[in-house]
C-alpha cells in the first residue's frame, strides 16, 4: 500500500474527479456509488461507505465501494449506535488503528466488514449539524494521517453542500433523509418578556452561503482572503484602539482576548489551509466555523462556550469583508422573529424595530439585559429553548407564545388558528386598557397608586402618552452608550436628556446615572474579565472610580435640565459612604454651573437605589441624606438569595413572592414611611399585576414598570382593595414557606382582583 498521504494530489484533484463524474447525471443512487469509488480509489482505501441521517435521526447506509453492496439502504443504526453514531454525537472525525476494538464499535455482520482494522470517519456538516458520515477503511492496522484527516474533511464537507443543493441526489431520492428540520416542533423554555408573535424565523448574523466552494485560482484566492483577514484585524483594532471614549488604567483582558482571536496564527493558518488546498475563501471559513462549533459546542466550561460565539461572530465578520458588506445593516422582512443562541442589549437594539416582531433565544434568562430591553421595547421573547438554533431554518415559520413560554416551529394549521383567536382576544384587553389611560390609578378603597414608566431609548418617549404612566420612574442612560460606536459626548447626552424632559413636560423624571459594568460592556470601553462580574466593578463604583465619566454625565444632566426640576438617582449604592460622595459631585456640578451663570434646577432631587441588602440594615443613616429612594427589586433579589441573575441554573431557583424577599420589602418600606421619604418599586416586579398587588399591599405607592405593564397593573389596581390585601399578605409572609405564590393567587382571587 502507498504511504499514508501520498496517493492524494490535493484535495483540487479529487473534487474535481468528483465534479467531472456527476456532470453526467444517472440515477442517484449510480452517483453515489461513482462518488465512494472515487474516493476510495483517491485515498488507496479498501472501503468507502456514505451514511446519511434519516428522518428518526437514525444513520442509513447509502453507498460504499468495499462492503457488502447488499447492506446499503438496509444497514441502519440508531441515534449514536456505532463508531458512525458516536461521530454523529461528537460532530468531529473519529480516527482509530483498530476499530473492531472500540467500545463503541457495532458489528452488522451484513455489511463484511470483519476484515477491516483502520477506520476514519468524518461528519458531514451543515451549519454546524451533523447531516451524515463519511468513512474510509483499511484491512492493516495504522491510523491516518493529519493531511488523509484534513482531506476527508474537506471532502465532507464539499458532499453536504452538494446534498444540500440537490447535485449528487434529487430531493425526491432523498425519501427520509433529514437535511434540515421540516416537521412542527413544539419547544418548552422560559417567559422573557411578554405577549405573542408569529412571524418567519431570522437567524441572528447567520453565516453567508458561499456560492462557489471550489477556487478556479488558488493564489487570487489566497489574496483575497489575506486582504479580509487584515481588513478584518483593523476593523476590530480601530473598534477597541480608537481615540474616543476610552477609560485610562483599565485592563485589555476581555476585549483583548476577543482581538487575540483575530490575530490567532492557528485560526488563519486554517483558513489558508483550507483555501491552498482548493476551496474558496467563503468556503475555507465555513469549513473552519463547522470545526470550531463541533469541536467547542460539547464543551461544558461556560468560558470556552463563549468562546464559541467570539469565533462564530469573528466568521461572520470575516464573511461580510470577503462580500465587501462589512458595514452594512441587515434589513429585516416583515413580521420577522429573530433567532439566537444568546443576545447582549445591544445586539438587539441594533435591528429595525418596525419589523421585529418576536424573539427566540436559546440560552439566557429572564432577569439578562437582553429580556430587559425586549420589555422595554414590547417585544414578546421566549428563552431557554434548548436545541433551538439547529431545529430551526432561515424563513421558517414560527411562533412565539410568551404567555406561556414556549415557541412553534413550522407550526400546524390549528395551532396558527389558535395563535390567531388569542391574538384577538389580547387586542381586546389592550383596547380594555387604553379605555383606562387617563383614569387615576385609585384602589376600592380611596389609596392612590402613582403608576410610572421604565424608559432609556428614544421609541420609549413616542409612547409615554399613550400608556398613561404619570411619569418616567427610571431612565436607564446606560442605553445610550450601549447603542453608540464610540463614547457619547457631552453634547449627545445633554441633547437625549432634554428630549427626555421635554417628552415628559410637567411629569417627574428619574434619571439613573450609568450603570454599567457585569453583563453590560461596551464595544469601545475596555473591560477587565472578573470573576463574580455580578459583584465587581460596576455601577456607582465605576463611577466613584472613573469621577470624570460620572461628572461628565452629570454636566449634561443640569445643562439639559435648563432651571427645571431635576431627579438624579444612583445605582447600586452599598453603603452611605458611597452615597455621601457620590451626592458630593452633584453638588460640585451644580456649583461648578452657577459660578459660570447657567442655571441651576430649579429643584433638584437626588436618590439611591436600594439593591444591595447592607442598606436595609443602615436606612436610619442613609435615609436623612437622600430626597428619594428606588428599590430595584432584580438585583436586590439575586444578592439578597445569593443567585446570579444571569445564570440559567439558578436565576428561577427562588421566588420574589417568597417571605424572606417579601420582609426585607416591607421593613424598607416601613423606614421611609418613618422618615417621610419617598419610595418607589423601579425593578421589574412592579409590572407584574401579581406582584404589584403584594407591592400595593405592603404600602409602596409608586411603582415604575415597562409600558406594557401599566394597562394590567392600572386594572389590577382598581379592583382591588388595599386594606384587605394588607392583612392577607401580612399574614401569609409570616409563614414558613419557600414561596407563598400559590397562597397569594388564592388570595387574589378571593378578593375579586383583576389579575
Amino acid at each position: 500500500m502507498a504511504a499514508p498521504g501520498i496517493a492524494i494530489r490535493g484535495q483540487r484533484s479529487l473534487l474535481r474527479q468528483i465534479r467531472e463524474a456527476l456532470a453526467g447525471g444517472g440515477p442517484a443512487q449510480s452517483r453515489l456509488d461513482m462518488v465512494v469509488r472515487i474516493i476510495a480509489r483517491s485515498m488507496v482505501a479498501e472501503v468507502c461507505s456514505l451514511y446519511m441521517r434519516g428522518g428518526a435521526n437514525d444513520m442509513e447506509l447509502f453507498a460504499t465501494e468495499g462492503l457488502d453492496p447488499t447492506a446499503v439502504h438496509v444497514t441502519r443504526l440508531k441515534p449514536g449506535e456505532g463508531l458512525v453514531g458516536e461521530i454523529m454525537r461528537l460532530g468531529r472525525p473519529l480516527n482509530l488503528s483498530d476499530a473492531p476494538n472500540h467500545p463503541a464499535f457495532s458489528y452488522r455482520p451484513e455489511t463484511g466488514e470483519d476484515p477491516f482494522h483502520a477506520f476514519l470517519g468524518v461528519p458531514l456538516l451543515r451549519g454546524g449539524r451533523a447531516i451524515g458520515v463519511l468513512v474510509v477503511q483499511n484491512r492493516t492496522e495504522r491510523v491516518y494521517v493529519d493531511d488523509e484527516v484534513e482531506d476527508l474533511q474537506i471532502v465532507a464537507m464539499v458532499l453536504a453542500e452538494m446534498v444540500a443543493g440537490g447535485e449528487l441526489i434529487s430531493e425526491g431520492e432523498l425519501k427520509g433523509v433529514e437535511l434540515a428540520p421540516h416537521k412542527p416542533e413544539r419547544l418548552k423554555g422560559a417567559k422573557f418578556a411578554d405577549g405573542l408573535a408569529m412571524g418567519v424565523a431570522v437567524l441572528h448574523e447567520p453565516p453567508v452561503a458561499p456560492s462557489q466552494l471550489l477556487a478556479d485560482d488558488v493564489v487570487a484566492e489566497e489574496a483575497r482572503l489575506e486582504t479580509a483577514i487584515s481588513s478584518l484585524q483593523a476593523q476590530i483594532d480601530e473598534m477597541l484602539d480608537g481615540q474616543h471614549g476610552k477609560l485610562a488604567d483599565v485592563s485589555y483582558e476581555v476585549l483583548d482576548t476577543y482581538r487575540m482571536f483575530a490575530h490567532d496564527r492557528g485560526w488563519n493558518r486554517g483558513l489558508q489551509d483550507a483555501v491552498r488546498n482548493g476551496l474558496t475563501a467563503e468556503a475555507a471559513v465555513e469549513r473552519v466555523r463547522s470545526e470550531h462549533r463541533a469541536r467547542l459546542g460539547q464543551a461544558r466550561d461556560p468560558y470556552l462556550r463563549e468562546r464559541l460565539h467570539d469565533f462564530e461572530d469573528l466568521a461572520d465578520r470575516l464573511l461580510r469583508h470577503l462580500s465587501g458588506d462589512a458595514h452594512s445593516t441587515r434589513e429585516l422582512p416583515e413580521n420577522a422573529i429573530l433567532i439566537a443562541r444568546n443576545l447582549g442589549p445591544a445586539d438587539l437594539l441594533e435591528y429595525d424595530r418596525t419589523n421585529l416582531k418576536g424573539l427566540l433565544l436559546e440560552e439566557g434568562s429572564s432577569a439578562s439585559h437582553a429580556a430587559i430591553v425586549a420589555r422595554a421595547l414590547d417585544i414578546p421573547c421566549v428563552g431557554r429553548l434548548s436545541g433551538l438554533r439547529d431545529r430551526v431554518s432561515e424563513g421558517d415559520a414560527v411562533i412565539v407564545d410568551a404567555e406561556t413560554g414556549e415557541a412553534y416551529l413550522r407550526p400546524r394549521l390549528d395551532v396558527v388558528k389558535s395563535l390567531k383567536a388569542r391574538l384577538e382576544v389580547r387586542l381586546q384587553r389592550r383596547a380594555e386598557f387604553a379605555k383606562l389611560r387617563d383614569t387615576p390609578a385609585f384602589t376600592r378603597d380611596g389609596a392612590k397608586i402613582t403608576l410610572l414608566m421604565n424608559a432609556g431609548l428614544d421609541v420609549d418617549l413616542d409612547i409615554l402618552g399613550e400608556t398613561g404612566a404619570e411619569g418616567i420612574g427610571l431612565f436607564r442612560t446606560e442605553f445610550q452608550f450601549m447603542v453608540a460606536e464610540e463614547m457619547p459626548r457631552f453634547n449627545a447626552q445633554t441633547a437625549l436628556y432634554g428630549r427626555v424632559m421635554d417628552a415628559a413636560g410637567d411629569m417627574p423624571v428619574t434619571f439613573r446615572t450609568l450603570d454599567l459594568g457585569g453583563d453590560k460592556v461596551l464595544p469601545y470601553m475596555e473591560a477587565e474579565r472578573e470573576e463574580n462580574p455580578a459583584l465587581g466593578w460596576r455601577a456607582i463604583r465605576m463611577g466613584l472610580d472613573r469621577p470624570a465619566l460620572l461628572r461628565l454625565q452629570l454636566r449634561a444632566l443640569i445643562a439639559a435640565a435648563r432651571g427645571r426640576p431635576l431627579r438624579i438617582m444612583f445605582p447600586l449604592v452599598a453603603s452611605v459612604d458611597e452615597f455621601r460622595a457620590a451626592r458630593a459631585l452633584v453638588d460640585h456640578e451644580v456649583a461648578w454651573a452657577q459660578r459660570r451663570g447657567r442655571p441651576a434646577p430649579s429643584r433638584l432631587d437626588v436618590g439611591a437605589m436600594i439593591e444591595a441588602p447592607a442598606l436595609i440594615w443602615h436606612l436610619d443613616a442613609l435615609l436623612p441624606m437622600t430626597d428619594f429612594v428606588s428599590v430595584g427589586t432584580n438585583d436586590l433579589m439575586q444578592y439578597l438569595f445569593a443567585a446570579d441573575r444571569g445564570n440559567p441554573r439558578v436565576a428561577d431557583r427562588y421566588d420574589m413572592l417568597s417571605p424572606p424577599f417579601l420582609r426585607a420589602l416591607e421593613s424598607i418600606q416601613s423606614a421611609c414611611a418613618e422618615t417621610g421619604t419617598p419610595v418607589s418599586v423601579c425593578g421589574e416586579m412592579g409590572g407584574r399585576p401579581l406582584e404589584a398587588f403584594v407591592l400595593v399591599a405592603l404600602g409602596f405607592e409608586r411603582l415604575s414598570m415597562p409600558p406594557a405593564g401599566i394597562g394590567p397593573v392600572k386594572q389590577m389596581v382598581l379592583s382591588c382593595d388595599r386594606e384587605a390585601a394588607r392583612r392577607g399578605v401580612s399574614a401569609l409572609i409570616k409563614g414558613s414557606a419557600g414561596s407563598i405564590r400559590n397562597e397569594i393567587e388564592t388570595l387574589a382571587r378571593k378578593l375579586y382582583l383583576a389579575i
